[in-house]
C-alpha cells in the first residue's frame, strides 16, 4: 500500500504509540495515508480504536512475527 508517512513506533509502550501517531497523522492533509509499525501488542486493540474515535479509516492491518502495521487514512 502506498503510505504519506510511515511511523516506526516498535519498542513503546502504551500510552506513546497513540501519541505518536497522533502527532504524526497531524502531519499529513486529509486523505493521506499514515503507516504504522508497532510491538506493543495493546495496539491491536488501542490502534483502532483511536482510529475510530477520530473518524479515520483503518485501511489494512497486518501481522509479521511481533511486528504489527496498520494504514490508517486521515479524515
Amino acid at each position: 500500500m502506498n503510505s504519506t508517512k510511515v511511523l516506526d513506533a516498535k519498542g513503546l509502550a502504551c500510552p506513546m504509540p497513540i501519541i505518536r501517531t497522533k502527532k504524526a497523522m497531524d502531519t499529513i492533509d486529509s486523505g493521506e495515508i499514515l503507516e504504522i509499525h508497532l510491538t506493543d501488542k495493546g495496539a491491536k486493540a488501542d490502534i483502532p480504536a483511536w482510529a475510530a474515535s477520530g473518524g479515520h479509516n483503518i485501511l489494512e492491518h497486518t501481522q509479521e512475527d511481533d511486528v504489527l502495521k496498520f494504514w490508517i487514512q486521515k479524515a
